[in-house]
């Protein structure tokens, strides 16, 4: 029992270092200093004035004989579905005097720097970062296959009550898991293809949802809380917090520091909280929990360690993304045997 508890105390002092570290780490993050370079300000602001780029001129940008931007009436311009891959008068400057001024800087030698809090990625047919998109899509196939063989093992494959509901008693809390999975790198693979506004907002606020209600899960899964009132009691202040949250990056201000704090500390909670859990329990498919346990906090590094994209296209936050795909699969592998195992012993006692 003792060698029991120092192994969790040592567990425990490992993860507020880890957090120590991530805090630290989050506060020397540099901000964007692409954008503030008065070369490539001279080369926006002629190129918004004019259309062009030394003998490059964009269509986007349509101006009068006065210089006057001319996009006519509403209804005479391409459908939002039509017009999603293309990009607007500003982008097109800002994406091409981004790309000439970083020729300049590796000519002289310069590393790349960020631009408007972004590395400066290459296109591909309109996407603006390809491989982010990609691996978002990964994900999203990953989560949809996970949660559809969870779906035909408790429905098809194990014992089922005789109202037809499912001996497994988290089974309700998983699937709405499921769907928050699916939305949230929906609207990551849309916002890595087209960084706007609302894409934005769609994408960190599907985020935060599903890491709050993961926070939800790993709380009542590991504690084992399985009345209705206790859940709600447990639930309740967490999902007013996350809601809360949402509204302030949203209609307030999206505040990229906070709402990265915010995240690392549900990420870390929860990883904490399966941790702990794995090394108490005894349930026979703890080594995956402890895989992804182990493995989500080592990628977890790759947002923290930012690095400017290779060749334009392959960055930190992409690499993150290409680690997530084989985990979420071994994630909804544990799932599935946690179903199996808590089904069968409840099983056993009804016997």
């Amino acid at each position: 029992m003792l060698t029991s508890f120092l192994h969790l105390l040592m567990i425990t002092r490992y993860w507020i270092a880890f957090i120590v570290v991530l805090s630290c780490l989050l506060g020397v993050l540099d901000a964007s200093a692409g954008d503030a370079d008065p070369r490539y300000r001279a080369c926006v602001k002629k190129c918004e004035e004019t259309g062009c780029i030394g003998q490059r001129c964009f269509p986007q940008c349509k101006f009068s004989s006065e210089g006057v931007s001319i996009e006519g009436p509403w209804y005479m311009q391409e459908p939002l579905y039509l017009r999603w891959k293309q990009w607007d008068c500003q982008s097109d400057c800002r994406y091409n005097c981004m790309l000439d001024r970083e020729e300049e800087r590796e000519a002289s030698g310069n590393g790349p720097v960020k631009y408007h809090g972004k590395w400066p990625f290459k296109r591909v047919y309109g996407i603006q970062e390809p491989l982010s998109v990609a691996f978002s899509a990964l994900n999203l196939a990953m989560h949809f296959h996970g949660w559809l063989s969870f779906f035909i093992l408790l429905y098809y494959k194990l014992p089922l009550k005789q109202e037809k509901k499912a001996y497994y008693e988290y089974a309700s809390l998983w699937h709405i898991y499921g769907l928050l999975s699916l939305n949230s790198w929906f609207w990551s693979a849309v916002f890595h293809s087209r960084d706007v506004d609302l894409t934005e907002k769609l994408d960190y606020s599907s985020a935060v949802a599903l890491l709050g209600y993961s926070l939800i899960l790993a709380i009542l899964r590991s504690f084992n809380v399985r009345n209705e009132a206790a859940r709600v009691m447990v639930t309740a202040p967490l999902l007013a917090f996350v809601t809360t949250h949402i509204l302030y990056l949203n209609f307030y201000t999206l505040d990229y520091g906070w709402n990265m704090k915010v995240c690392v500390v549900m990420v870390v909670a929860q990883l904490l909280l399966w941790a702990i859990w794995a090394g108490v329990t005894h349930h026979p498919s703890r080594w995956k929990l402890w895989v992804v346990v182990v493995a989500g906090a080592l990628a977890m590094l790759l947002e923290i360690y930012d690095f400017p994209p290779y060749q334009g296209f392959l960055d930190a936050h992409a690499l993150w993304h290409a680690t997530t795909i084989p985990l979420t699969y071994i994630w909804w592998s544990f799932i599935r045997d946690d179903a199996e195992f808590l089904s069968s012993n409840l099983l056993k006692k009804t016997k």
